[in-house]
């Protein structure tokens, strides 16, 4: 385990996605494909370190194919022994705000895969800080099995209802696969 540094880390991206272990086995399928997919293009991965659902899925993926996976970690949830023992390297944080802001800043571009509220609270505060201008980088959301549906017909509605301009859908991408997902 290591302090976390104040630079990105060169071609790295930062992935949202659930600890889950009863979710549908095809979402933790897709995450071990995404983590595969981005460490053949020499892409580095970091997230929110846990070895569970998705989460390790997308660990073990990257990790099988020799890529650099950085885990992020707050202090409480390495206590618990949730982080994924393999990774690159893990970085403990002293809270999920922390986590949040250094997942972002380490990276180039924001991935969300399917996950529930701690996923979705990530993925809205990057569109968010999009939005803000905080936050300049790709957000792309990978969709499998039609999970982010719903979501993107809310903000269709925040359009429609003027709490946002039409313009701001050019903010993220959404991609079926993982192999979709802009190296």
């Amino acid at each position: 385990m290591t302090e976390a540094p104040e630079q990105p880390i060169e071609r790295a991206v930062c992935v949202y996605c659930a600890s889950s272990r009863t979710a549908h086995p095809e979402y933790r399928a897709a995450a071990r494909r995404l983590g595969e997919v981005l460490a053949g293009e020499g892409v580095g991965i970091v997230y929110g370190g846990g070895a569970a659902g998705s989460m390790g899925a997308l660990a073990d993926g990257a990790l099988s194919k020799g890529g650099h996976v950085v885990g992020i970690l707050p202090r409480f949830m390495a206590d618990l022994e949730w982080g994924h023992k393999g990774l690159s390297d893990l970085q403990l944080v002293e809270d999920l705000r922390t986590r949040k802001h250094m997942m972002l800043t380490l990276s180039q571009a924001a991935i969300a895969l399917p996950g529930g509220s701690g996923t979705l609270e990530e993925l809205l505060e990057a569109i968010t800080l999009k939005r803000l201008g905080l936050y300049l980088n790709p957000i792309v959301m990978v969709n499998t099995r039609g999970f982010f549906a719903p979501l993107l017909e809310l903000l269709t509605h925040a359009i429609e209802e003027r709490f946002m301009d039409p313009r701001h859908r050019l903010m993220w991408q959404v991609v079926a696969t993982p192999e979709e997902v802009p190296a």
